[in-house]
């Protein structure tokens, strides 16, 4: 596990490392992934576009992909930021059950963390018979138009897109759900309770298909934009300067949980130093009141950005088995 609370808790309004401090906490410096003989394999071995063209409210100069490896000697893992063309990465069981599950990295919306919480979460859940799909969305700080909009946007597309070529994949667009990671668990649960906002313009026939999970697992997110009692996001990288009161209040999942979000399950650690636990005892208490279902599992111990590699002997680590357990009961 590699511990990015420094990097993460800048990008969430706690304050960004000196350099010496951020040496001690990292090691090495990020390196290219290009030529390193330990980054995994990407882009996956299937993957597409998820626009036809260019993606909604491009710069008139694209991002570059700048994918690199980052974390301590013997624990480093891949990071992508420069998302010009957001892909979807697909990841087929031998012998598919009909369900389907697109994940949301997180990385603060400054980077994602496509290793830990999209390539790993997809070996974990292919061995459940899910094909699962791993969304590499663009970052709303890199010059795109309407930049509160930009991961919602590619949210929404990749549900539709996937729904579209469910036959392709042997999947049941009945039975496609969500798992979120930290600013990818905002991503979740976002779309959760905003599945059917405009956000753009349709493209295609694919854009006529609904773009609601039929359940969202939030693991350590983010569900609103205003700080809590005790620290956490500011909601800059996703914002931006000179927040609007309407747009915090528009990207504060939390706010907006009603009889049409789907059923809910959370994973969150009570040390978490980056994403407050009143995130997700928030959603909670939303779900409870608008009666929609929620299962949460809170361990006393984890911190931030833990993924599915918690120490065999913390509770925690078995958080995977218990959301594939419960995936299999919530089949939309």
């Amino acid at each position: 596990m590699i511990d990015r609370r420094g990097l993460i808790g800048g990008a969430l309004g706690a304050g960004l490392l000196v350099a010496s401090a951020a040496k001690a906490q990292w090691g090495d410096p990020p390196t290219p992934a290009a030529g390193d003989p330990n980054a995994p394999r990407w882009p996956s071995q299937e993957v597409y576009r998820l626009w036809p063209g260019a993606a909604p409210g491009a710069p008139a100069r694209l991002p570059v992909l700048a994918p690199t490896m980052n974390g301590p000697k013997g624990a480093r893992e891949l990071w992508l930021r420069g998302v010009a063309v957001p892909e979807i990465h697909v990841f087929r069981p031998a012998r598919p059950d009909g369900s389907a599950l697109l994940s949301f990295p997180g990385g603060g919306y400054e980077f994602l963390s496509v290793q830990n919480e999209g390539l790993d979460v997809a070996q974990r859940f292919v061995a459940e018979h899910t094909t699962v799909f791993v969304l590499a969305y663009r970052l709303p700080g890199e010059g795109w138009a309407n930049r509160s909009l930009v991961p919602l946007q590619d949210a929404q597309r990749a549900m539709r897109v996937i729904r579209a070529r469910a036959g392709e994949y042997g999947i049941d667009p009945a039975r496609l759900g969500i798992v979120g990671f930290s600013a990818g668990g905002h991503l979740a649960a976002d779309l959760a309770v905003a599945h059917d906002e405009r956000t753009y313009a349709a493209v295609d026939a694919a854009d006529r298909l609904s773009a609601r999970p039929a359940f969202a697992g939030l693991v350590y997110a983010v569900t609103g934009m205003r700080p809590k009692a005790n620290g956490g996001w500011s909601g800059g990288p996703l914002l931006g300067e000179g927040k609007d009161e309407a747009v915090i209040e528009a990207r504060s999942p939390v706010r907006h949980v009603r009889s049409e979000t789907p059923p809910c399950f959370l994973v969150h650690a009570l040390d978490d130093p980056v994403v407050p636990l009143e995130n997700s005892t928030e959603w909670i208490a939303a779900c409870r009141a608008a009666k929609v279902p929620v299962e949460a599992h809170l361990f006393a111990e984890g911190g931030h950005g833990f993924g599915l590699h918690l120490p065999k002997e913390l509770p925690g680590s078995q958080w995977p088995d218990l959301f594939a357990s419960w995936i299999r009961r919530n089949k939309g």
